[in-house]
């Protein structure tokens, strides 16, 4: 069992579910430089524990997840399954070296903000900036039609 962390309402929680040691320290860096509280997995368990626990702004997960194989990656499968209404307020970054970076079509075929190909990972933080700007400004937009449907109703 985990220990329980508290995350306060000014904390912005990130989750790096990434088991390339230089690729997770790539990953980490770049959340913090933009101020997040990063949380560090190395199992799919502990992947879904996590998430399960904490609203997270951020998910950092790697193609190969915990020598997940091609499509197998249970983490990725939960990320994608999970209701619009879980997934909305997250980003969610993929890593590998099938992708092309920032390519929408391969984020959108796997249900993901964004695709990063390792060899780019030295401007992970501009993409970090980026994916999260672009979710925050369609959420933001959502929240305030939501909030005038509601007065209205």
């Amino acid at each position: 069992m985990e220990d329980f962390e508290f995350i306060s309402p000014t904390d912005k929680p990130a989750l790096v579910a990434v088991s390339n040691e230089a690729s997770a320290a790539y990953a980490k860096a770049a959340l913090e430089e933009h101020g997040f509280k990063v949380h560090m997995v190395t199992t799919h368990d502990k992947m879904e524990s996590r998430f399960n626990q904490v609203s997270y702004q951020v998910v950092v997960l790697e193609e190969m997840f915990d020598n997940s194989a091609p499509g197998e990656n249970r983490s990725l499968k939960m990320l994608q399954w999970l209701p619009m209404t879980q997934r909305r307020y997250c980003t969610i970054i993929l890593i590998g070296g099938t992708y092309e970076t920032s390519n929408v079509l391969q984020a959108y075929k796997e249900s993901v903000h964004c695709v990063v190909n390792y060899n780019e990972l030295n401007i992970l933080n501009q993409i970090v900036h980026k994916a999260t700007m672009e979710n925050n400004a369609f959420t933001n937009t959502y929240r305030e039609i939501q909030q005038r449907i509601f007065q209205k109703g």
